[in-house]
């Protein structure tokens, strides 16, 4: 499955001479949801590449021109198509450009502005099918924060991605207190989105989407945990892609870190575990879901397909899966698919009401 990563989108640019406390909703003992529900689902991790952000990318050397990752191919009538095969109501898109394209101050001005202004435009021909996520230059701070008032204020954004690390700096880096600390004056929301952590090894025929995008999610994850960055911002919440990675499955460790190795009280970990919101693009699974779930609550996981990185048939399989799971009981089931996004999203929902 090709996806944008850090390391291959480096590789195109360089090819081409770019300048460069929380109640859980309970899920055990009851009958799992097996039907396709009545209710439209809201995807918190859905990707667009509309055609003024598409041309752009060609011409930074994101993309080719031709041919290329399926995601570059992007279309609304496809993500229609499968949104309505999916039973999905909203798609809040997202552009998750690595950071490092933003490394030229010129670039930043621009790109970020054509990923913005091409969401914005694809949520007012239909407001009631999309919300976006706004892009920021995380390496440029100063116009990060303007990147911010224009499209949380201008443009209408839901909330803006970070990159869970900038030019090898993990979200609890203090470089990104100032950003931090504006999206939680504004009670903001982050869609925290990896790609693979800078300089690690790439396994031969081993795709960065099967490990190193969750490790990068989780070491954003443990940054921002210790230096107590929830415990400061309290109006801040952060969605982390792909389940949280491995931070539902290594609490014990994390717990021992704090005990024995320096690390934060184990309060803070646990108080911090059930703050984060974590999205369904693991995909979840029979396997997954009870340790996610007992970890965090129901409360804390919104929908996600990662479409369209991920294939329709893939969405469907893991559309189908999720209403089968028998670790989701049908209050955590329309919670999941719908209702936690809607608390989550205020501006959202009011266009839905």
């Amino acid at each position: 499955m090709p996806e944008l990563t850090r390391r291959s989108t480096l590789k195109l640019t360089a090819a081409t001479g770019m300048a460069a406390a929380v109640t859980a909703i309970p899920v055990r003992g009851a009958a799992a949801s097996t039907h396709r529900p009545s209710y439209g689902r809201i995807d918190t991790h859905h990707h667009a590449v509309p055609r003024r952000m598409r041309l752009w990318a060609v011409e930074q050397g994101i993309i080719p021109p031709t041919g290329g990752p399926s995601w570059a191919h992007w279309t609304l009538p496809s993500t229609l198509e499968t949104m309505e095969a999916n039973n999905i109501a909203v798609g809040v898109a997202s552009a998750p450009v690595p950071a490092e394209v933003f490394a030229d101050r010129k670039t930043a001005e621009s790109g970020v502005r054509v990923c913005n202004e091409s969401l914005a435009e694809l949520v007012r021909d239909h407001p009631t099918r999309f919300g976006f996520f706004a892009n920021v230059a995380m390496l440029h701070l100063d116009l990060a924060l303007q990147q911010i008032e224009y499209a949380l204020d201008e443009l209408g954004a839901d909330g803006v991605l970070l990159n869970t690390s900038a030019a090898g700096h993990y979200l609890g880096d203090p470089m990104f207190d100032p950003l931090l600390a504006e999206l939680d004056r504004r009670g903001a929301v982050v869609f925290a989105h990896p790609f693979a952590p800078k300089g690690i090894v790439e396994v031969p025929e081993v795709g960065e989407w099967l490990g190193d995008f969750l490790l990068d999610t989780t070491r954003t994850a443990l940054s921002l945990i210790a230096a107590g960055v929830l415990d400061r911002y309290r109006r801040l919440s952060i969605i982390l892609s792909h389940a949280g990675g491995f931070l539902p499955y290594i609490v014990a460790r994390v717990e021992r870190w704090g005990r024995e190795d320096g690390g934060p009280d184990p309060a803070r970990t646990w108080r911090a575990l059930r703050r984060f919101y974590y999205d369904t693009a693991l995909p979840m699974s029979p396997y997954a879901t009870p340790t996610l779930l007992n970890a965090v609550g129901a409360d804390r996981v919104l929908f996600g397909t990662d479409w369209p990185a991920v294939t329709a048939p893939e969405v469907r399989r893991g559309t189908v899966d999720f209403d089968r799971d028998p670790g989701v009981d049908r209050r955590a089931h329309r919670a999941i698919a719908r209702d936690n996004a809607l608390r989550l999203l205020p501006r959202l929902a009011s266009k839905l009401q």
